[in-house]
């Protein structure tokens, strides 16, 4: 069975910490910064500490896995919690959460035209935007997309999705197939070289 591509962003596996939390801590996103971040995009830390949304294969550190905000909105005139940074309808700073555990595991799509073999395990894996994400339910459009030996990839692969067989993303011989991740390249854990 050939795998969907419908790409998800990076959810998480395991970590350090538990379910449902595991290991988030607090971070903001600056009041003007008016790109959406969405539920499971890959985010960075600027030079005045706020986060932004990771680009197309970044080689600065990632400041981890973005996984929801709140902010007070103008328009509903009340502290909103949602899944996802809407890029704008704040007053002041959003507090966003953001998983940085460097020990998180994240389950990703390979990109449409990208098969993610076990001979790649223990590779390092870049990622891409996609078409950035899905306003109506706030989930991610970021992939998996390649594979190569840089000690500055946002990512490592640490093993393949294979069950329950016959599910979406579990045809390891097909493209769009699901990985397991891990940080490589964040800011919690020391660069270390593949």
């Amino acid at each position: 069975m050939a795998n969907t591509y419908a790409p998800f962003g990076f959810r998480q596996y395991s970590g350090t910490g538990s379910d449902p939390t595991y290991e988030q801590v607090a971070m903001a996103i600056k009041s003007d910064y008016t790109t959406a971040i969405f539920f499971g995009d890959a985010v960075l830390q600027d030079a005045n500490g706020y986060i932004t949304r990771a680009g197309d294969a970044p080689t600065t550190q990632l400041a981890g896995v973005f996984v929801g905000c709140q902010y007070l909105s103008v328009s509903q005139k009340r502290t909103v919690w949602s899944n996802y940074w809407p890029g704008s309808d704040n007053n002041g700073d959003i507090v966003a959460y953001v998983i940085n555990d460097p020990n998180a595991k994240f389950v990703a799509q390979a990109a449409s035209a990208l098969n993610i073999t076990q001979a790649d395990v223990g590779a390092s894996i870049s990622l891409a935007g996609g078409s950035g994400g899905n306003t109506a339910n706030g989930i991610s459009g970021m992939y998996l997309n390649t594979v190569g030996t840089s000690s500055t990839a946002p990512f490592r692969i640490v093993g393949l999705v294979t069950a329950p067989p016959g599910s979406n993303g579990t045809d390891t011989a097909s493209n769009a197939n699901y990985a397991i991740v891990a940080f490589l390249n964040v800011s919690t854990k020391t660069l270390v070289t593949i």
